[in-house]
């Protein structure tokens, strides 16, 4: 069992410790509650430019060849993420280095200097990563239904921006948006592995203590108005169709999250699932498909997602949309509900193996939730899910004026998929 510890410092820092002792390695981790939800439309995408930006060099590390050398020297696995609502900034590697490790990843998130020359080079990198993402139908199709849930607020936009504002950010966009964000009560700081608590504190002292404690902006609050089904279509000559079905649900908040996190995995977790069994073993029609909870605050979505055959797309639309009507009107077996339960447990003992995966297990929850629910409760939530509560959730969240459907493809009209989005 991982003791987890928790400390708040006087500027409100949050500070998360996970001593693995049998662990040869060590993982530091900086969260900052801070993403493409937070950003203003002129300048969407500045979270993810920044992230990149904090490796481009520090006072004590004028350029990213001295960062990327001293981690490549101590062996790390090193890198950062920007989603729409928190950045993260780590390091994993041997535990004796702990010390240097934790130096490094401090001084990029709290020292970068952003040098104007690195900014301008940095826009073609980030230009030609929204060019990559465009190219890879798979993931394109997430930020589509994400438009078409949301629409044209903070919610709806790409994490990565457009082209347009990337070309014209400039050094003081940094700068400001660092200032409003990067502060003291908006972070939390996990170390996982083979340390100790005081270990910890020691280097939280030495760095963490002067962060600014100016109160960070808050978030936009996200509108749901929608009283229909809804449909966004990207044409492209694709050799097969990518497509997110999807309906509105809950914010992380809301204690249904855990039946309907239950409902997608009966759907589409593991090759045993009934979409996975329906599609690829007797419809020999995709090679993946995944069904998922999403919540977030203030929202949240459940998404049916799958790569299918370009001439059989409505009738595997048909077939998803049966699927989900059954779980609405029978109750799911008990031999399958204790098949699913020990697939979710499973599969969440083994993501936790590792020091990394832990420290994003125990920071993400306190980022977003501020509490930290242990591997074991967990499991019990999860037990507590009868067949009863996922019926009754299907119920709840499978509605017609919920339905939102993106694709990618070789199609130039809805119509015909507006027709089918029907519980």
């Amino acid at each position: 069992m991982q003791k987890v510890k928790k400390k708040i410092y006087k500027n409100g820092l949050r500070v998360v410790t996970v001593p693995m002792k049998d662990n040869p390695t060590v993982t530091v981790l900086v969260l900052v509650g801070t993403g493409s939800d937070y950003e203003p439309k002129e300048i969407n995408g500045i979270s993810h430019f920044l992230e990149h930006m904090c490796f481009k060099g520090t006072v004590k590390r004028p350029n990213s060849k001295i960062i990327s050398h001293e981690l490549d020297a101590l062996g790390c696995q090193y890198n950062a993420f920007t989603g729409n609502e928190y950045t993260g900034y780590y390091a994993k590697g041997d535990a004796k280095n702990f010390k240097q490790i934790f130096d490094i990843i401090s001084d990029v998130y709290l020292n970068s200097t952003f040098p104007e020359t690195e900014i301008e080079k940095e826009k073609g990198v980030i230009i030609e990563e929204i060019n990559m993402y465009e190219d890879m139908p798979a993931s394109h199709v997430q930020d589509l239904f994400t438009e078409v849930l949301y629409k044209d607020q903070p919610a709806g936009r790409s994490t990565l921006g457009t082209k347009e504002n990337i070309y014209k950010m400039i050094r003081d966009n940094f700068v400001e948006y660092k200032k409003t964000h990067y502060v003291a009560e908006n972070t939390v700081v996990i170390v996982a592995g083979n340390i100790t608590n005081e270990d910890v504190y020691k280097e939280i002292n030495k760095y963490f203590l002067d962060v600014p404690i100016y109160k960070n902006t808050k978030k936009i609050k996200t509108k749901e108005t929608q009283t229909a089904p809804e449909v966004l279509i990207k044409f492209k000559e694709t050799d097969q169709t990518h497509f997110v079905l999807g309906v509105r649900t809950f914010d992380i908040f809301n204690d249904k999250n855990i039946a309907i996190s239950i409902l997608g995995a009966v759907l589409g977790a593991g090759m045993s699932s009934r979409l996975f069994t329906k599609l690829r073993e007797e419809m020999g029609v995709a090679y993946y498909v995944r069904a998922s909870n999403q919540p977030s605050l203030g929202y949240g979505s459940f998404q049916i997602s799958a790569g299918v055959n370009n001439t059989r797309t409505v009738e595997v639309l048909k077939e998803v949309i049966k699927e989900c009507q059954i779980l609405m009107k029978e109750k799911v077996n008990d031999k399958e509900l204790d098949k699913v339960k020990s697939l979710i447990i499973g599969n969440l003992k083994m993501s936790l193996e590792a020091t990394d995966d832990v420290a994003n297990f125990y920071g993400g929850q306190e980022l977003m939730k501020k509490e930290i629910k242990t591997l074991e409760d967990k499991i019990k939530e999860i037990k507590k899910v009868t067949s009863n509560d996922i019926q009754k959730m299907a119920k709840v969240i499978f509605k017609d004026k919920n339905l939102n459907l993106a694709i990618i493809g070789p199609f130039k009209d809805g119509e015909q998929f507006k027709e089918i989005l029907k519980f």
